[in-house]
């Protein structure tokens, strides 16, 4: 294993190191004892995610495959943080209710939108612990402290990584065959990203926002 000090930047550095929040599961996701969410099954939309700052720790970052209920699988990139802040949070998914057997009308499309964590105030913004984030495509500024790059999937610490277990039920991607990074620090700025699936144990989210937009539009991104 390779060890760099110091810090690592890098601008718009898109699935290597992927740190990200989604917003879907934060409603109800408030586990006993900090623990992480239980499997469960991806649905067949991936949404959007904007943060203007991301700042977590004990960062680490693997890839994995999440299935959909009929097994439809989707290769991913799941960014582990034990505790994160953020400000700026935006969430969006555009849904076709139309889908919806045996109604008597149609409908536009459903834009979904949440917001929150919009203050400079660090105790007013968004808050997690034991995060982990499904994704596969970001864009954004970051800045990673004492980062190994390369690292054996199966030797990663950190309680939100080996809480991986607890969510699929399954361990880190075997030795010798899990590529994987982490860092001390990772600080995020201009945030974009896409992903399937959010689980953590507990998700704080001040001053939020929820709104039903009926022209398939108001993405964040």
């Amino acid at each position: 294993m390779s060890q760099t000090y110091g810090k690592t930047r890098w601008k718009r550095f898109a699935l290597v190191m992927v740190p990200s929040l989604a917003a879907t599961a934060a409603v109800g996701v408030a586990l006993a004892n900090n623990a992480l969410a239980a499997s469960f099954s991806v649905s067949g939309q991936n949404f959007k995610v904007s943060t203007e700052e991301l700042h977590g720790t004990n960062f680490a970052q693997f890839g994995s495959i999440d299935a959909e209920s009929n097994g439809t699988p989707h290769p991913v990139a799941v960014s582990a943080f034990d505790e994160a802040r953020i400000k700026g949070l935006c969430q969006s998914v555009v849904t076709d209710p139309n889908i919806i057997p045996g109604l008597p009308w149609k409908l536009p499309k459903i834009t979904l939108r949440l917001e929150a964590g919009q203050s400079d105030d660090p105790e007013k913004q968004v808050s997690a612990k034991n995060l982990l984030i499904d994704l596969d495509q970001l864009n954004a500024d970051a800045t990673f402290t004492n980062i190994n790059i390369g690292q054996d999937a199966s030797t990663l610490k950190g309680t939100a990584t080996q809480g991986w277990k607890s969510r699929l039920g399954t361990g880190l991607p075997s030795g010798g065959t899990g590529f994987a990074q982490a860092a001390d620090k990772a600080d995020l700025s201009h945030v974009q990203q896409t992903a399937w699936a959010t689980s953590a144990g507990t998700f704080k989210l001040q001053g939020l926002k929820l709104n039903l937009h009926t022209d398939g539009g108001h993405e964040c991104f």
